[in-house]
């Protein structure tokens, strides 16, 4: 018997376990590969400001509470670890390439100042000071310095161990179904025949986390993504680069040494996991009329995978409908921005049955009653 028993070990599982065993609790985390899901495919932005999008103000605090805690999360899953998580903090450069896409940039940037959120506009020659890699053709940009990333898998990497570290249990089966009994949840069924009990259920599978058989009704969906790793990239960008190229979105992400990730195409497909030759195509086009240089590197990898959508963008917090499961899902593009504040506030649920005001806009119940 485990005080919780977490179904899922990417980044929010892993993250809640840490945090949860930190406060004295015992832990069990059911993933037959932790980090292979959407954590392994993760660009790793951390970029509320860049992100910003009208009628999403709730989930934009919250995205900004989470950022203001990442310097101190790094360092000390750092320590713990014994890990690098590759933080970065060189800022986020958003550019356009054509006028249609430059007015796109000005409603953005003046959203941003109506909330009072720190971006500067930037001329073309500015923009190209700032990343000399970038095309002369670009026509601007908004430099965004709060905005930062991290190496989402070097993240992974570091929480299972800081998590194993704090007493973290880690089975090696899939989760199967939630175990009911009484009308609440009290624990895993895996997949290979056994349970594992537990007075407290977390489902953080993700994509996944609508579909498993003892789960109420959720609203959450799979939206794909195609991503791109390259290799050879010293030197290219100092920080994210984000761009609108005539009218398509695509980022570059650098990370380790030389790596730079491209993505990320965004595709209600269910759970197809092709990649196809049309989204590889589309983000080495796009990547390419943004930064010519990007030609010259060695495709390294292509990976598809499931982002957890929901109906408003936001995550799943809290209580679910069935006593004893707490919900850590539907992170949907935030998920590596959102780890830290949500491992903070599901613990604290876990720790003392309180669910802490931030999270409180984000439980299901939002949904209950519309």
């Amino acid at each position: 018997m485990t005080d919780v028993a977490i179904a899922g070990g990417g980044l929010i599982g892993l993250a809640v376990a840490w945090r949860a065993a930190q406060r004295g609790l015992s832990v069990t985390v059911v993933d037959d590969a932790p980090g292979t899901g959407a954590s392994a495919a993760a660009a790793g932005m951390l970029a509320p400001v860049t992100e910003a999008a009208y009628g999403e103000e709730a989930l934009l605090r919250l995205c900004q509470a989470s950022l203001q805690r990442y310097g101190a999360f790094a360092a000390e899953l750092e320590a713990a670890s014994g890990l690098p998580v590759g933080l970065r903090t060189a800022g986020t450069l958003v550019v356009g390439f054509d006028a249609d896409d430059v007015a796109a940039l000005d409603a953005l940037h003046d959203y941003q100042r109506e909330l009072g959120l720190p971006a500067e506009r930037l001329t073309p020659r500015d923009t190209r000071r700032r990343e000399p890699s970038l095309t002369p053709r670009v026509r601007g940009g908004l430099a965004v310095a709060g905005d930062h990333s991290v190496d989402g898998r070097a993240l992974h990497a570091a929480l299972l161990a800081a998590a194993i570290a704090a007493g973290v249990h880690v089975v090696a089966d899939r989760v199967a179904a939630v175990q009911v009994a009484g009308g609440r949840a009290t624990g895993l069924q895996l997949s290979g025949g056994g349970t594992v009990d537990a007075g407290t259920v977390v489902l953080a599978l993700g994509a996944e986390s609508a579909g498993l058989p003892g789960v109420p009704p959720l609203p959450v969906r799979p939206v794909k993504g195609q991503i791109l790793r390259l290799a050879g990239a010293e030197g290219l960008l100092s920080g994210t680069v984000r761009a609108l190229v005539r009218g398509r979105h695509v980022y570059l992400v650098p990370y380790g040494a030389g790596g730079l990730i491209v993505g990320a195409t965004v595709e209600d497909r269910g759970f197809d996991p092709t990649v196809t030759a049309g989204g590889v195509h589309d983000l080495l086009h796009d990547a390419i009329e943004v930064v010519p240089g990007v030609t010259e590197l060695e495709l390294v990898e292509t990976l598809a995978r499931w982002r957890p959508g929901t109906a408003d963008n936001a995550p799943l917090l809290g209580p679910s409908a069935l006593p004893g499961l707490v919900l850590a899902t539907g992170h949907h593009r935030n998920g590596v921005l959102l780890t830290p504040v949500t491992a903070d506030v599901i613990a604290e649920l876990l720790f003392t049955g309180e669910l802490p005001e931030l999270a409180v806009p984000f439980t299901v119940e939002r949904f209950v009653h519309r």
